[in-house]
């Protein structure tokens, strides 16, 4: 069963949280959400998420996939925290996935795994960074080797969808998908 690490730091989007975590366990996969600190995370509306563990727990484990959800000010402050890009940074060595919705994928800019990849965010978050070697892209989900993006809350379901189909598998998606009425 592959395993995945979703950090949750103060102020993220809850929309994307949830939808990640809530589709990827729906498939089976082993999903751990893991605060900054241990503290409750008041969401960027106000809702509250109570992360199953610390990253300072987890930060030797190894995972098949990092999945960063968006919002700010959450965003920022995963983009902040040096513990945040080592795990990035040592998941891609080992041939593993990283994800980001929304704002986040600038922390994989931050952590230099932009380099040469077509990815995309919520309007204006790459292109306001200036990368000149990344191909910002407005479509809804990119996957580019080993790096996953999105855009934003609305593309949230999407973006699960693609975890599931490259953690799984085509008929894992489809399983998952079809459950959700859509």
């Amino acid at each position: 069963m592959p395993k995945v690490l979703v950090p949750l730091a103060q102020g993220c989007e809850e929309l994307e949280a949830v939808t990640i975590i809530d589709l990827l366990r729906r498939a089976g996969i082993e999903v751990i959400s893991a605060g900054l600190d241990d503290q409750p995370v008041k969401a960027s509306r106000g809702v509250v998420l109570i992360p199953d563990t610390t990253l300072e727990k987890v930060m030797n484990e190894l995972f098949d996939m990092v999945v960063l959800p968006g919002g700010l000010p959450g965003s920022d402050h995963l983009n902040q925290d040096q513990r945040i890009l080592s795990i990035l940074q040592r998941t891609t060595q080992q041939g593993k996935y990283v994800a980001a919705i929304c704002a986040a994928p600038k922390i994989l800019a931050t952590a230099g795994l932009l380099q040469h990849k077509k990815a995309t965010s919520y309007p204006a978050v790459l292109k306001s960074l200036h990368l000149s070697n990344t191909i910002c892209s407005t479509e809804a989900v990119v996957k580019d080797g080993l790096i996953i993006t999105s855009r934003g809350p609305g593309t949230a379901m999407d973006f699960a969808l693609e975890l599931i189909e490259t953690l799984c598998n085509k008929e894992k998606r489809d399983q998952v998908e079809i459950a959700l009425v859509r």
